[in-house]
């Protein structure tokens, strides 16, 4: 499987760094580039002269329950998700590409009664809201909750179509920030955004250069089933949940010289990778269920996933874990095997990594993995022949 961008995104790569992630820009999302095609498009469909179809959206009650369903945003854990990875937009990325804003609008506003299908974040929100409804039972007063906003370069237009798409699928998404072709950092950091996913690569970089965890996705041919009571996030350790200060030790002095490194190190932290955070916000999260007595059947479960060794690398890692006071329910250190078999094994709703290869071999097993473009890999791209201690 090539998770390219020209073969994926069917967009651009930034041509003053050629080994960056790619780069798209949308106005239905976040990108320029639509999702890869799965069958030729309808010109005819282009005629943009039929009325729009009155297709049921199941609105269901909006019952609050202790009088909370709002939270602040200092409060909750605030995911912001971009609509072209929580919604499959293609055909009409192909309408804006071929006929313009204008013509892509009119389309939009003519099919708003048609929901958007699920795209690869869905599943993960769908987690999200799960966990919700069991923390609402324990806390019914408690504004400390998931709150996902949805972020779309959409004109306001659109939200028509994105609202009866949320209710068809029966989402409980209230918040939205349509920029209409603006950049949504600003946004982001006025939501306390803990989490940020799109597929717009560059947004992603941006957001991350602003300290807010964030992540590319990408819609893999292949989905795994996944659980509908358990939220489960996998991590990578370098780069991800800690920085890259060891991985650049390895590309400058090998795999001898990286575990020397960790040996003579042991007992110094590493620094905080771009992701740290949002597994501090999962634990907090996580600790209120247990405080319930539910820590053994606990919906949220985290994975620490490293191609690091046990023995010559791996205590650094959870030294440095256990010193933030953070924690992950498994850690799995594969000593340089690949990880898709072993996220095919957990099936977690999504998978974080700093490397393109780690997120291809992921995505061939079904897992929808997430790109996080940060640190000295994005300069020195993963070589499959390379067994690395990452």
């Amino acid at each position: 499987m090539n998770l390219d961008p020209v073969q994926v995104m069917k967009g651009q790569s930034n041509p003053k760094d050629p080994t960056a992630a790619p780069v798209t820009a949308s106005s239905n999302g976040d990108g320029k580039g639509g999702w890869v095609e799965k069958e030729e498009f309808d010109q005819d469909h282009l005629g943009l002269t039929t009325k729009p179809l009155l297709v049921s959206c199941h609105r269901r009650a909006r019952k609050v329950e202790g009088g909370i369903f709002f939270p602040k945003p200092e409060n909750a854990v605030t995911i912001a998700v971009s609509s072209r990875v929580l919604f499959r937009t293609e055909t009409e990325q192909k309408v804006y590409e071929q006929k313009g804003v204008e013509e892509y609008l009119r389309y939009q506003v003519e099919h708003e009664n048609e929901p958007f299908a699920p795209g690869p974040a869905f599943s993960f929100v769908k987690a999200l809201e799960a966990v919700n409804a069991r923390l609402r039972e324990l806390y019914p007063e408690s504004e400390e909750l998931f709150d996902i906003v949805l972020v779309t370069y959409n004109h306001a237009h659109v939200g028509v179509r994105l609202i009866n798409t949320i209710n068809h699928h029966n989402l409980f998404i209230e918040r939205f920030c349509m920029t209409g072709g603006s950049s949504p950092i600003g946004y982001l950091k006025a939501w306390q955004t803990n989490l940020y996913l799109s597929a717009d690569a560059e947004k992603v970089r941006e957001a991350l250069s602003e300290g807010i965890a964030a992540a590319t996705m990408f819609m893999s041919n292949k989905l795994t089933e996944v659980s509908q009571t358990q939220l489960r996030v996998a991590f990578d350790g370098d780069a991800v949940l800690f920085s890259d200060e060891s991985e650049r030790i390895f590309k400058a002095q090998g795999l001898d010289g990286f575990f020397q490194h960790e040996r003579d190190n042991e007992d110094i932290l590493l620094d905080r990778g771009p992701l740290k955070d949002f597994l501090a916000s999962l634990g907090k999260l996580q600790k209120k269920f247990y405080a319930k007595g539910h820590r053994l059947d606990c919906p949220i479960r985290t994975y620490l996933v490293t191609a690091r060794s046990a023995a010559s690398s791996g205590i650094r890692a959870l030294k440095t874990l256990r010193a933030w006071g953070l924690e992950t329910d498994e850690a799995l250190f594969l000593a340089g095997a690949p990880k898709g078999p072993m996220l095919e094994k957990i099936r977690p709703h999504i998978y974080f990594d700093d490397q393109m290869f780690h997120v291809e071999g992921a995505a061939e097993m079904g897992t929808v993995a997430a790109h996080v473009p940060y640190g000295i890999a994005q300069k020195h791209p993963h070589k499959k022949s390379l067994n690395t201690g990452k």
